[in-house]
């Protein structure tokens, strides 16, 4: 070795120790969030029980978002991190789908606590591009919670409604080519609060989409103070400013001053919204994330189930759309205490509607080790705090409906318990004829690891754990855990309680974890995908394989309302095939925080034709097309 590259050599070792010196220490909270020593024995136990699965499972999703092209990056507050304390900041975000240029692909968006929302375009070949600076959709200055898609001027593209924290809710008109005007002012939607959950539905069938505003709860104090993101990558790192939450946030549903009631607003047309609230008796003071719409008693006109994230939900039945009466308990005795999603399907295709909500907050009164998570919670509160009377379920609900109409909630037998559940996802993953669900579980940072839930419906009659065995978990590279805040412990941060045994500086790491999800044809090969948007993190774009190991019989319905809303939200479609019937109703739900316009699909197991489908529209007509019909195309139903 000469001496110029001797010298060369000695400056890049120290250039590499001096880095090395310079890098923070990793500290993992908890620390078995580096490696969850019980993931591997979850994963070969239920890889051992697949072996008994009668259903079609022998295929995988894999996380393709490196490959997509997609950069967003789901970005918290302090609250969650460095400053962390209990509040509903840690609720997160929400994805909403929707083809927004009209190409026949279908686009996704993102919401962010910081750092702006993104709208990514399908390019067609399992790539997306960012236009969200062309489609002036970023919200970039506020802290986002959910967004909604709905064609609410019925002019055949979708439009776009974001809530966010206290800096008035956004409503944009998309002109039909993906470019959105904000008319958020003058359409009576620029509602300041602390909104989470925005529900499209025709409540007074008058062919024109309605909106159930779901408002939490004031959690937060008068004091906006600014901050800025970490990120490994500085250079992604943003300044924002929030409001530092209040220090009992969760015991708000006990101070009746901090209540937000949700709002219910008329769409009046020309793109303006008229709160009805008190007109129409629907006066929730719930502390609600989320709400559905579902025709319970089916009689034609759309009810609403109000989610109650600490207490019993409630469910209104809506009287020929002059006003809604208050049916809670009269129809649902129990109700989950803590419930976070929701989402109305047909479990077992007898062609009535059932229900599966998650309880969330019910797993967080005592830590649960990873071999308690199929159990309901024991829940450590009092009854001053629960305010339930004894008859809250602890834990996830199914309602299955009944012949004569009843709701009987069968949770436990069917299989869908899971801890620390947010939103939900339902679709039928291996086009079997059944809808699985998919289920975003978590509690990131200062919590252990928590896995997302895969349930593959096993004929209608209970759900089997499929996320090891489909792919889901464990997650790409194994990774269980992300840098989430630094401090220098020697400086400014020596007081910060994670500094207590510590010097110099440090990186403390806290467990991935995802919160809203949708499911959806990404890549349009016929088979279903996931996309997720994490907390703190990356989103996941589960891709499946199935139609590479598997000839696929489905179909995907969209719909045209003429007399009903343009979205036909509310119809119910029934596909026949095979002497089987499939039913399922468009209500643009796609878990919690988040409403989608996308094609209804239908897997059809091995049915080579259809015989017939019945669509059932808002407006009271019921319309039939007969058979022979084609399977594995898009069919577009025109309201007659």
């Amino acid at each position: 070795m000469n001496r110029l590259m001797a010298l060369a050599y000695l400056s890049i070792i120290a250039t590499c120790c001096i880095l090395e010196a310079q890098s923070p220490r990793k500290v993992h909270i908890p620390p078995a969030i580096a490696d969850p020593p019980w993931l591997t024995d979850r994963r070969a136990a239920q890889l051992e029980s697949a072996g008994q699965y009668e259903v079609y499972h022998q295929f995988s999703f894999s996380d393709q978002v490196e490959k997509s092209g997609i950069r967003f990056r789901n970005q918290i507050t302090d609250e969650s991190g460095k400053h962390w304390q209990p509040i509903h900041y840690d609720h997160g975000n929400g994805v909403a789908v929707a083809d927004v240029d009209g190409d026949g692909w279908l686009d996704l968006y993102f919401t962010t606590q910081s750092g702006g929302n993104q709208l990514w375009r399908n390019l067609r070949d399992g790539t997306f591009e960012d236009i969200t600076q062309v489609a002036g959709v970023a919200v970039a200055a506020t802290i986002s919670v959910t967004a909604s898609f709905a064609d609410i001027d019925n002019d055949g593209d979708p439009d776009l409604y974001v809530t966010v924290i206290r800096d008035g809710n956004r409503l944009f008109e998309n002109d039909g080519t993906g470019k959105f005007t904000d008319i958020s002012a003058r359409s009576g939607l620029d509602y300041k609060g602390h909104s989470s959950g925005a529900l499209f539905f025709d409540y007074n069938n008058d062919g024109l989409l309605d909106l159930f505003l779901a408002n939490v709860g004031n959690y937060t104090t008068e004091v906006a103070i600014s901050a800025k993101t970490y990120n490994a990558d500085l250079r992604m790192d943003v300044e924002y400013e929030y409001y530092i939450g209040l220090e009992d946030a969760f015991h708000g549903h006990l101070k009746p001053e901090r209540t937000e009631q949700s709002v219910l607003f008329k769409n009046s047309s020309d793109n303006r919204f008229v709160d009805v609230s008190a007109q129409s008796r629907l006066q929730d003071s719930s502390w609600s994330g989320d709400a559905s719409a579902l025709d319970a008693n089916e009689d034609g006109w759309l009810d609403l189930y109000v989610l109650n994230m600490q207490g019993h939900d409630h469910y209104y039945e809506n009287v020929q759309g002059e006003y809604f009466s208050d049916k809670s308990r009269e129809v649902f005795p129990r109700t989950p205490w803590g419930t976070m999603g929701v989402k109305v399907f047909d479990g077992d295709n007898d062609g009535r509607m059932d229900m599966i909500l998650t309880d969330m907050h019910a797993d967080m009164s005592q830590p649960v080790g990873p071999e308690q998570e199929k159990l309901k919670a024991d829940v450590q509160y009092g009854e001053d705090f629960l305010l339930s009377e004894g008859r809250s379920i602890y834990g996830n609900a199914f309602y299955r409906k009944t012949e004569k109409g009843t709701f009987v909630e069968v949770s436990d037998e069917v299989g869908v318990e899971n801890y620390w559940p947010w939103g939900l996802s339902v679709g039928d993953l291996n086009a079997d004829g059944y809808e699985d669900v998919f289920i975003t579980s978590s509690m990131n940072y200062p919590f252990r690891y928590g896995v997302n839930s895969l349930l593959l419906n096993e004929r209608g009659e209970r759900f089997l754990d499929s996320e090891f065995v489909l792919g889901v978990e464990p997650r790409r590279g194994h990774r269980t855990a992300k840098p989430w805040f630094a401090l220098d412990c020697a400086g400014a941060d020596s007081e910060h309680p994670r500094c207590k045994d510590q010097d110099g500086s440090i990186e403390i790491w806290g467990a991935l974890g995802s919160r809203s999800s949708a499911i959806l044809d990404i890549d349009g090969d016929g088979d279903l995908d996931i996309v997720t948007n994490e907390f703190n993190a990356a989103p996941q774009v589960l891709i499946s394989d199935l139609s590479e190991k598997k000839e696929l019989r489905f179909l995907k319905i969209d719909l045209e309302g003429t007399r009903s809303n343009r979205d036909g939200l509310g119809a119910i479609v029934k596909v026949r095939a095979d002497g089987q019937s499939y039913t399922k109703v468009r209500d643009g739900k796609s878990g919690y925080l988040s409403q989608s316009l996308m094609p209804l699909y239908f897997g059809l197991g091995d049915a080579t034709v259809i015989e017939q489908i019945e669509v059932r529209w808002l407006s009271g007509h019921t319309q039939t097309l007969v058979g022979p019909i084609e399977t594995n195309k898009l069919l577009v139903i025109a309201e007659e």
